[in-house]
């Protein structure tokens, strides 16, 4: 993660104060012999503007204005003074960048009449000082427009970069929590047929071999199912994004008779009531989380209820919705539940995401769980 751009502050380096020492230099040697000011007068301006200079990058509209009022009383603080207009039009807002840049005019105007310079009318000097000034307070304002545009792109950037590393954490714990929905709601169905099975042939020892048989092919088949099943989310955990020829066709609301049978196989009393009309119509999707929330509700009835009869009901036909009911009565005692509590929050994400919704509750003796799914017409 990158840190956030900042903005420069104005800097004078060791070559800028050498550059603007020798032009005061210059300065003072071009003037030396003209005027009736002492030529120390000059030296001793220069040698203050270059030190009021070194204070122009902590204090920067201060020293502009000090060093704009040595211009006065010589030229020699020209240079220190021209380059702190500009560094503080580079650096603050416009309006102080005017007011240093019209300082600086008045500044050389008082100049130009206290130490005139021969062979140039007072009226040109007054109009290179005016140009002069208005073209450094441009430039430095261009700078910091630049500057500031530049500042704002990183920023930008560094924004994006920072929202979208959010929006790729999201998906993966979007894609995270789809799968471990998806494994639950599979293997749980799969696992609890097995402990159902299991458990016949540990309390029934005696049963006709026959039941044993069968017992025993429903475990050797749902662990056979659950570990297929198991590959297949492996395999997209691992894939690229990509599906393969061997990808099987999620559940539907069809495939709800092949669920009851398996159910029914492992010793569970399952009764249905289809009261749908045109089922056909039912969108995929609908369908799926239909079959998610039977099939949810056929395990709990397994692990909390082992042995009781499950009734479930499907009722519904386009534009009026899916209803789904299942009940099974409660055990007295109460059964220890498995480690777990996970698959009804799924089923409330699915339908919700499905544009439904589902409650459960326990009441007259029975546990019950009712969803209403969305059939357009």
């Amino acid at each position: 993660m990158t840190s956030a751009p900042r903005v420069p502050r104005p800097g004078v380096t060791i070559g800028m104060v050498g550059a603007v020492g020798v032009l005061v230099a210059v300065g003072m040697v071009g003037r030396s012999g003209t005027g009736p000011v002492p030529i120390g007068v000059d030296v001793g301006v220069g040698v203050l503007a270059c030190a009021v200079l070194a204070g122009l990058p902590r204090w920067p509209v201060a020293a502009a204005s000090v060093l704009v009022v040595l211009v006065a009383f010589s030229p020699a603080a020209t240079p220190p003074a021209t380059l702190a207009v500009l560094l503080v039009a580079q650096f603050r807002p416009l309006p102080t960048a005017v007011a240093i840049g019209l300082a600086g005019i008045a500044a050389h105007a008082l100049q130009g009449v206290l130490r005139p310079v021969d062979g140039l009318p007072y009226g040109w000097w007054l109009l290179l000082d005016v140009a002069a000034h208005a073209a450094l307070v441009a430039w430095g304002a261009l700078l910091r427009a630049r500057r500031d545009v530049l500042h704002s792109l990183l920023e930008r950037a560094h924004r994006a970069e920072t929202e979208q590393a959010e929006r790729v954490a999201a998906a993966r714990s979007a894609e995270r929590t789809v799968i471990a929905r998806e494994m639950h709601d599979v293997l749980a169905h799969r696992l609890s047929l097995v402990a159902a099975s299991a458990g016949a042939l540990e309390y029934r020892p005696d049963a006709p071999p026959e039941q044993l048989a069968r017992a025993a092919g429903v475990v050797r088949d749902g662990v056979q199912i659950a570990l297929d099943e198991l590959r297949e989310v492996i395999g997209v955990l691992r894939a690229d994004g990509t599906t393969t020829g061997n990808d099987r066709p999620q559940p539907v609301l069809g495939d709800l008779a092949g669920l009851v049978e398996e159910s029914r196989a492992a010793g569970s009393d399952v009764r249905v009531d289809d009261c749908l009309d045109d089922p056909r119509t039912l969108p995929a999707t609908v369908g799926r989380t239909a079959y998610r929330i039977v099939q949810e509700g056929l395990t709990n009835a397994r692990r909390h209820a082992p042995g009781a009869a499950v009734h479930v009901r499907l009722a519904g036909r386009p534009g009026a919705g899916l209803e789904i009911e299942i009940r099974n009565p409660l055990p007295d005692p109460p059964i220890p539940s498995w480690p777990g509590g996970t698959g009804l929050v799924g089923l409330g994400e699915r339908a919700t995401l499905a544009g439904g919704h589902l409650t459960h509750r326990a009441t007259g003796g029975e546990f019950r769980l009712s969803a209403a799914l969305p059939w357009p017409g």
